[in-house]
């Protein structure tokens, strides 16, 4: 069954746009440093490019980017740019000629995408030895100031909202093979983010947990906040504290033509 579409609100496109951490930039240096791209290929394409952080973030390694994703909301909230065009389609079903791009990228996404039939698309739309770059990013709970921080998250925060079912499975070279891909690398990295208490309360309302609760009707969004900040005053120890968040990076290549 098809996760729900937790992006299809306009509040939340609104909160994502303004208080998820613009982290993509650091991972486009490291996909470019690890494709070896000294000029900057003509066509990549961003797959669930949300609020347009992941598509503007190739601008380094990419003349012309096109975004798609299947929200309308967050597509209105997206980033403005002369080099970036949007368009609203699923995953699933990518409405662009078989060999138009050199590069295909997912950022935060695949977990919600049907995944065969997305790999089935993401290899039509693909050059032959273009690259599929498949990057999660998430928020480990630990803050760096404060150790009983990671307690809170998984005794309280999560068992009060929980996270949804998805499709968190890793990609491995078997699965990889089977649309066509060679897996070659998968990558583990860490980056850490400066939050006040109120910037980490905005932060974690954008996540699928609490947004579930607040569309569902369960809570107001802003009763969350105030549970938020009234659990979190206590554990910060200055104004701001420094949090990690993990991430891997999938890179995976077409294969070229016998």
């Amino acid at each position: 069954m098809r996760p729900m579409n937790f992006f299809r609100y306009n509040s939340e496109a609104a909160r994502y746009a303004r208080f998820r951490p613009y982290f993509h930039p650091m991972v486009v240096e490291r996909v470019r440093k690890r494709l070896e791209l000294d000029e900057p290929l003509e066509h990549a394409l961003d797959v669930g490019c949300g609020t347009g952080q992941s598509a503007v973030a190739l601008k380094p390694i990419a003349r012309s980017i096109t975004g798609v994703d299947s929200s309308r909301s967050m597509l209105e909230e997206a980033l403005s740019d002369e080099c970036v065009r949007y368009v609203e389609a699923p995953a699933e079903d990518l409405p662009f000629r078989d060999e138009s791009y050199e590069l295909v990228t997912v950022s935060l996404a695949l977990h919600w995408f049907e995944r065969a039939k997305f790999l089935f698309e993401a290899a039509r739309v693909l050059k032959n030895n273009g690259w599929l770059v498949i990057y999660d990013n998430w928020f480990s709970g630990v803050m760096r100031e404060n150790p009983k921080f990671l307690g809170w998250v998984k005794e309280v925060y999560l068992h009060r909202y929980p996270a949804p079912p998805r499709d968190s499975r890793p990609i491995d070279a078997e699965e990889a093979g089977k649309y066509g891909f060679r897996l070659l690398e998968d990558e583990r990295y860490e980056n850490e983010v400066a939050f006040t208490v109120e910037e980490l309360a905005a932060y974690l309302s954008t996540q699928t947990n609490v947004v579930g609760a607040v569309e569902a009707g369960s809570e107001a969004l802003e009763s969350v906040l105030d549970w938020l900040m009234d659990q979190l005053r206590p554990m910060f120890p200055r104004a701001s504290a420094t949090f990690v968040f993990r991430g891997r990076i999938w890179y995976l290549q077409k294969s070229g033509s016998s």
